[in-house]
């Protein structure tokens, strides 16, 4: 079985690695808030709020933001996870004195910059400006000085907009990044198809071109050689008109062979066509097995390009993949194309418009689509093909 993983792999490791970074960054930073908010409450930081139910709400605000930016969480859920920190950091906020609340400011920035994910960016700003209004709040509470009020104020304020701006930055880059990829495998199926239908269309003018000048003028010949047989019977040149009558059935006989063959459907190298796509998304790293013993005609050809074009898709739009496995094998009289990635899988599945397309593809074949989350997310192609030869 040939086995390809598409180029440039410098190029798909650059990004993945940037991928990475971003996803376990913001990980981090939150591991930091939690890590500041334990030696707050270790230390015996004074609290407005019982000490335990602090560290629970703690505990509850880092916690909803992990589920918050978990992309295969429902969106209602991710909400509702949200907005309970944004509340919930308040509240620690608010118990802690002026001179210990300046480390968990943090927790307030990152919040409003995991808001530019979560919910509109318009909402993000209201987020900061409810965080500020807050942390005015305390400083008017605790009677601090107008002046050195302000000077924090604005600090914290410049923190929030810095934090937001490059965080909405990112997930922007994201997303066009996301987008131009799939126009990209869009265009090169497109492409592939198209050479594909062009191929076919050359093949039957030539097919039409041998059947209708060449071997019309070679029926012609073989007549006129079978009338000249008769006529030089026993003559010398009889023994050269039978060679040469002969020679050309042999031949008109090769062009039929020859325009049977080009009529019938090739529809090119499915392993080259499976590389094309994989070679349009260098954010994934796309490992392709084919199986040399799998023959499908043009129209099958179409739909296992149409459903890996699929597949990739799916792993750049919703999966936050990084690999991509494609292997089609043959299993008894079915041609069989399996995808599957490693990233985030559904806990349920609903097909959008492009599977379900697929879908209606794939039965016109006479064939079968199965997509499957557990353990991992897997969409199979199964198409009947003929026998072996």
């Amino acid at each position: 079985m040939e086995q390809h993983q598409a180029p440039p792999a410098g190029k798909q490791k650059g990004i993945g690695q940037r991928r990475f970074a971003e996803q376990y960054a913001g990980v981090a930073i939150l591991v930091l808030c939690l890590g500041l908010g334990a030696v707050l409450f270790f230390a015996g930081t004074e609290t407005l709020i019982p000490g335990p139910v602090w560290l629970t709400l703690l505990v509850v605000s880092v916690g909803g933001l992990l589920i918050a930016g978990d992309s295969s969480r429902p969106r209602p859920w991710a909400l509702a996870a949200y907005w309970t920190s944004v509340a919930s950091s308040w509240v620690l906020i608010a118990s802690l004195p002026p001179q210990n609340f300046g480390m968990m400011v943090v927790l307030l920035v990152v919040i409003a910059a995991v808001g530019s994910y979560v919910v509109p960016l318009w909402a993000a700003w209201v987020v900061v400006a409810l965080n500020m209004a807050v942390v005015l709040s305390i400083f008017l509470v605790h009677g601090a000085p107008l002046a050195d009020t302000s000077v924090w104020v604005v600090f914290y304020t410049i923190i929030h907009i810095a934090g937001v701006l490059s965080t909405y930055a990112l997930y922007r880059e994201s997303l066009l990044r996301a987008e131009l990829e799939e126009k990209n495998l869009e265009l090169e199926a497109a492409g592939v198809l198209l050479e594909n239908s062009a191929a076919t269309a050359e093949r039957l003018r030539i097919s039409r071109e041998l059947h209708d000048a060449v071997g019309h003028q070679l029926t012609v010949l073989n007549l006129e050689l079978e009338a000249a047989k008769h006529r030089v019977k026993g003559d010398q040149a009889e023994p050269h008109v039978e060679r040469a009558a002969a020679v050309a059935k042999g031949l008109l006989a090769d062009v039929r062979t020859t325009v049977g063959e080009l009529r019938e459907s090739d529809p090119g190298d499915i392993q080259a066509s499976l590389e094309r796509l994989g070679a349009a998304v260098p954010s994934l790293e796309i490992h392709i097995e084919v199986d040399p013993e799998v023959t499908v005609d043009e129209q099958q050809a179409a739909a296992l390009v149409r459903a890996a074009q699929e597949i990739i898709t799916n792993a750049v739009k919703h999966s936050e993949a990084q690999e991509v496995s494609l292997t089609l094998n043959r299993q008894e009289e079915a041609a069989v194309l399996t995808g599957t990635n490693d990233g985030l899988a559904p806990k349920s599945i609903t097909l959008g418009h492009g599977l379900t397309g697929l879908r209606e593809r794939v039965e016109l074949l006479g064939g079968e689509l199965k997509v499957t989350s557990h353990p991992i997310f897997t969409v199979e192609v199964k198409l009947p093909v003929g026998e072996r030869a």
